[in-house]
C-alpha cells in the first residue's frame, strides 16, 4: 500500500521488505543474541521490534515501535528477558496503523500453554480465513494477517501442537517463513514453494533460526544450511528435527531477495547477493552499454551492481553521489519548504566526478520515480553533460502480494508506460533495464523457462505463484487492506 505517512515523501522511493525473523534454542543469552540478530536484520523492517523469551517458567515479552538499537538498548529491559529461548521480530509496514498491538511476536495462551509466533511473508487468502475465524466467535486483537494463524491454531482438533500447526497451514496460502516458540521448543517453517527466506545455524549446543545469514555472522554463529521450502524445522533439547508436512510444490524463491532486499553480505540458496548484485551489473552492461566517462551508483543499493557494470563496461566507477545515514525519515516537520528539498536531505552529489562528464547511474529499481527524477536533477545542476540511467532490474509492472510492501499497480511507472516514456518522465538522455532473461542468467540459469521458472519473479511478469484468494472476482488485484496487514 502507499504509505500514509506524512513524512513518507522523505523516504527513498523504494520497495521495502516486510520483515525479519530469529529464534534461537539452547543459550544463556538467548534474549540477547536475538536483539543483536535483530539488529544484523533492522534492514528488513524499520518500524518495531519485539522479542519474546522463556525462562524455564514465564514468557517474557518486550515489543516497542521505533529501531532495534533503541528498544533493546536498556539493561533493565534485557533483565527481564530472561531465558534460554527467544524469538525476536523486525516490522516494516504502511497498512493499516503504526500501533503496539501489531507489533509481533504475537503471544497467545493455548489450551497447551503459551504460544509465540513471529511471521515473515503474507497470506493471500487472510481475509477469508479472518472473516471465517469471526464468523466462528474469534476476536482478533490486531490488524496483522498473522493473527489468522494463532486463531487456526487455537482452534484445532488436532492432538500435539506440532499438529495443530500443521493443521493451521494446511489452510493456509501465500508465502511465510514463521518462528515460534512454546515452553519447550522453537519452531520454523517455510512455505512449500519457499518464497520468504529462512535459514539454520549453530551457536555452540544451541540452534539459530533466522531470515540471513548477516544475523548468524553477527552472534558469531555457523551456518548449517538453509531451511528448505514446505519444511518445518524443530529445535528442542534434542537437537533438530526436520518434518516434510506439505506436499511437494516447485520452488520459486522470491528473486528481488537477490537484486534488492537482502544485506550484500548475506547468502541465500548458496548464493552470495553481493556477487549476484555486481553480476547483474555486468549483465546490464552486455545488454544496454553506451560510451560514457563515469559511473555512479545510486546509493547505497546501486553499487554492487555499478561496480559490476564499471569492471565489464571498463568505464570508471566513482562514489559521485554521498547519502547521508543519519537522516532516518526525517529530523524536523516536514513543510512545504522541506518536502521539496526532497532527496537532498539523503543525497548529495559529489560535483568533481560529475562535472563535465558523461555519467551512467546504476540503480536497482525503479518504483514510482519520484526519487529518480530528483536524483537525475541534482546529477544535472552538479554539470554532467549527459545522465543516462541503467537499471539492475526488469521494469516492475506488477505489485506484490507475499510479503514486500508496494504500491498499487496504477502507481508503478513502467505499468502505465514504457521505457521510452520513462526515460522523458526521468529526465534521462537514455534509460535500459535488465531483460529478465538477463536477470536469470544473472542468477547462474540459461534463462528464463517460461513453464517452469526458478524465483518468484510476479513483480515483472505479473505471473502470481500462488493463488490470490482473497482478490478472486476484481479485474486488477488491489493491495491487502486494514483487515490484512502484512506481516
Amino acid at each position: 500500500m502507499i504509505s500514509t505517512n506524512p513524512l513518507a515523501p522523505l523516504d527513498d522511493d523504494k520497495f521495502h521488505e516486510e520483515c525479519g525473523v530469529f529464534g534461537i534454542f539452547g543459550s544463556e543469552d538467548a534474549a540477547a543474541m536475538a536483539a543483536l540478530g535483530l539488529h544484523a536484520l533492522q534492514h528488513r523492517g524499520q518500524e518495531s521490534a519485539g522479542i519474546v523469551a522463556y525462562d524455564g517458567k514465564h514468557f517474557n515479552a518486550h515489543r516497542d515501535l521505533g529501531h532495534v538499537g533503541d528498544i533493546f538498548s536498556s539493561e533493565e529491559v534485557m533483565a527481564r528477558l530472561a531465558g534460554r529461548a527467544a524469538i525476536g521480530h523486525n516490522r516494516y509496514s504502511t497498512t493499516g496503523e503504526t500501533a503496539l498491538r501489531n507489533v509481533q511476536p504475537l503471544f497467545a495462551d493455548l489450551s497447551l500453554g503459551g504460544f509465540a509466533l513471529a511471521h515473515n511473508g503474507n497470506l493471500t487468502n487472510a481475509r477469508h480465513l479472518r472473516r471465517q475465524l469471526v464468523n466462528q466467535g474469534a476476536i482478533f486483537q490486531s490488524t496483522s494477517d498473522t493473527e489468522a494463524i494463532l486463531h487456526l491454531i487455537a482452534t484445532s482438533e488436532a492432538g500435539s501442537l506440532i499438529d495443530r500447526i500443521i493443521a493451521a497451514l494446511r489452510q493456509v496460502e501465500g508465502a511465510y517463513s514463521l518462528v515460534a516458540m512454546s515452553s519447550n521448543c522453537i519452531f520454523a517453517v517455510r512455505d512449500p514453494m519457499g518464497v520468504r527466506p529462512l535459514v539454520l545455524g549453530r551457536l555452540g549446543n544451541a540452534y539459530v533460526v533466522t531470515s540471513e545469514t548477516c544475523a548468524l555472522d553477527i552472534i558469531g554463529a555457523e551456518f548449517v544450511r538453509d531451511i528448505e521450502a514446505g519444511e518445518l524445522v524443530v529445535l528442542d533439547e534434542s537437537g533438530v528435527h526436520s518434518l516434510r508436512p506439505f506436499p511437494p510444490a516447485p520452488r520459486r524463491p522470491c528473486i528481488f531477495e537477490y537484486i534488492y532486499f537482502a544485506r550484500p553480505d548475506s547468502m541465500m540458496e548458496g548464493i552470495s547477493i553481493y556477487e549476484t548484485r555486481k553480476r547483474i551489473g555486468a549483465v546490464l552492461s552486455e545488454e544496454s552499454g553506451i560510451d560514457a566517462d563515469v559511473v555512479i551508483p545510486v546509493p547505497d543499493s546501486g553499487v554492487p551492481g555499478a561496480i559490476g557494470y564499471s569492471e565489464r563496461s571498463g568505464i570508471p566507477f566513482e562514489l559521485g553521489i554521498i547519502r547521508n545515514h543519519y537522516v532516518g525519515r526525517t529530523f524536523i516537520e516536514p513543510g512545504q519548504q522541506i518536502r521539496n528539498l526532497g532527496v537532498k536531505l539523503k543525497h548529495n552529489a559529489n560535483r568533481r566526478y560529475i562535472e563535465g562528464k558523461r555519467v551512467i547511474l546504476v540503480d536497482d529499481s525503479i518504483v514510482r520515480g519520484t526519487t529518480s527524477v530528483k536524483i537525475v536533477e541534482m546529477v544535472r545542476a552538479a554539470g554532467a553533460t549527459e545522465v543516462h540511467m541503467r537499471i539492475a532490474a526488469p521494469p516492475t509492472t506488477h505489485s506484490c502480494f507475499y510479503g514486500i510492501d508496494t504500491p498499487e499497480r496504477s502507481e508503478l511507472l513502467a505499468s502505465s508506460m514504457d521505457v521510452e516514456a520513462m526515460a522523458r518522465h526521468i529526465g534521462v538522455d537514455s534509460l535500459a533495464f535488465i531483460s529478465i532473461d538477463g536477470l536469470y542468467r544473472a542468477m547462474g540459469e540459461p534463462g528464463r523457462d517460461a513453464a517452469l521458472p526458478k524465483f518468484c519473479d510476479a513483480c515483472f511478469t505479473g505471473d502470481y505463484p500462488i493463488r490470490l484468494t482473497d482478490f478472486e472476482g476484481h479485474n486488477e488485484p488491489a493491495q491487502l487492506s486494514l483487515l490484512a496487514e502484512r506481516a
